[in-house]
């Protein structure tokens, strides 16, 4: 979408649209025409999902910040801002609860550009008139460049509409009235983290800040983070605030998270952790996190041999807590639990209810032991086009369980979280 000033404005429908970069700085005058300083900053309030509604600007009046209430203002759209008032309120302008300044907090400042899961900045603003009001309707994230040699006159800036965005503003009174991230909360986990990793500390400050008021969100962040930066951020919250967020976490991702704090932290947050999360947490902890037994993840479904199809399916709708791309097989396993056969999930929903979980078993899986190392487990999972691959101890009982994800993790390069992520082939690239 683009608008220039002058030209209607999508977003709005209701007449010419002004960018913030042209406001600035035009002379403010009284109803007699007498100059009184030039425009400073425009003052909007967030509404959640409505868009910021302008409620005043802040002049410079001498060497002094005054607030002048929009309705104060004959039109934005002149060369000059004339006061509908006679007069001027001369106290120095201080924000007030809520309040969010256009040049000061978001022009030139780094938002999420939520369509695209990324950090842009915003080069500059486009304010809407409607139904009597003035609104922020539109953001561009880039300037201008000139085309050389055609008439030296460049493209317009792209404006798209500021519902694409989430300002990060880190002013903490203004926080309420954004509500809890609402936009954010519609990208995946991994695209939150993604942006973790390229934020400052304070913006990363505000994003964890919005996301924990959803902490299953929050965990399933911290499971996508870097371990480093895991750590980093960890670092700056309590051993109780740390625990709260490993209870949630799948126990091998709780378990290389621990593994990664300071020595004196480790067993502080371990006994905070629920019974059992410590347990399975504990358990993890003990193996090589480069062998089989660190990879794996000891949340599994397991039946008796004696198990219908039928059976199998009310286990599966009822498996809440377990790691969904651990659900695409299941373990048929004897006394002591004992590895008696893997059957996948597609197989069980093809036979009759009524069949026994042994007669669609693998009765002779491929497994791993739990020192095997991380390649050869990525070696046995390409080879036999395995999605999950069981892990035993020495007599064959169930230990845990490996996704391709897990094994991914360890066979991409060591900077792959730094990659750009490809683009499906259908995706729009705004302005950016």
């Amino acid at each position: 979408m683009t608008a220039t000033q002058g030209g209607p404005d999508p977003g709005t429908g209701s007449g010419p649209a002004i960018k913030l970069s042209d406001l600035l700085g035009r002379p403010l005058t009284a109803r007699d025409g007498e100059s009184l300083g030039r425009l400073s900053d425009v003052i909007v309030r967030l509404r959640g999902g409505d868009r910021p509604l302008v409620t005043g600007l802040v002049g410079k009046v001498g060497k002094r910040q005054v607030f002048i209430p929009i309705d104060q203002v004959s039109s934005l759209g002149g060369a000059e801002l004339k006061l509908a008032s006679a007069r001027l309120d001369l106290r120095r302008f201080e924000r007030r609860d809520g309040e969010v300044l256009l040049r000061a907090d978001l022009l030139g400042h780094r938002l999420i550009d939520v369509e695209h899961a990324r950090l842009v900045r915003a080069a500059d603003l486009q304010l809407a008139p409607r139904a009597g009001e003035w609104l922020l309707s539109a953001v561009a994230t880039r300037r201008p460049r000139p085309l050389r040699g055609l008439l030296g006159q460049g493209p317009g800036e792209v404006f798209r509409d500021q519902g694409q965005f989430e300002a990060l503003i880190g002013h903490t009174a203004s926080a309420v009235l954004r509500g809890p991230f609402a936009r954010v909360r519609r990208l995946k986990p991994a695209q939150i983290a993604d942006l973790l990793e390229d934020a400052s500390k304070e913006e990363q400050t505000e994003i964890l800040g919005r996301v924990h008021a959803d902490p299953e969100l929050e965990a399933d962040v911290f499971e996508e983070l870097d371990e480093d930066k895991a750590s980093q951020l960890f670092g700056t919250r309590s051993d109780a605030e740390v625990a709260e967020v490993l209870s949630r976490m799948r126990a091998d991702d709780a378990a290389d998270a621990i593994a990664e704090l300071p020595q004196r932290r480790r067993q502080p947050v371990l006994d905070l952790l629920p019974p059992g999360q410590h347990t399975k947490v504990l358990t993890l902890m003990g193996f090589n996190p480069t062998s089989a037994g660190g990879l794996m993840n000891v949340d599994f479904l397991a039946l008796p041999a004696s198990a219908t199809a039928g059976d199998v399916i009310a286990a599966v709708r009822s498996a809440v807590s377990i790691q969904p791309e651990a659900l695409t097989s299941v373990h048929v396993v004897g006394d002591g639990g004992r590895l008696l056969g893997v059957a996948p999930l597609a197989a069980v929903l093809q036979a009759d209810p009524a069949a026994e979980l042994i007669s669609v078993s693998d009765t002779d899986p491929v497994r791993v032991g739990a020192s095997t190392d991380a390649v050869d487990v990525a070696v046995l999972m390409t080879d036999y086009n395995l999605m999950t691959i069981p892990v035993v101890d020495d007599r064959s009982a169930m230990l845990g369980v490996i996704t391709v994800d897990d094994v991914l993790e360890v066979a991409l390069p060591e900077d792959w979280r730094r990659r750009e992520a490809a683009e499906p082939p259908d995706s729009r690239r705004g302005g950016a």
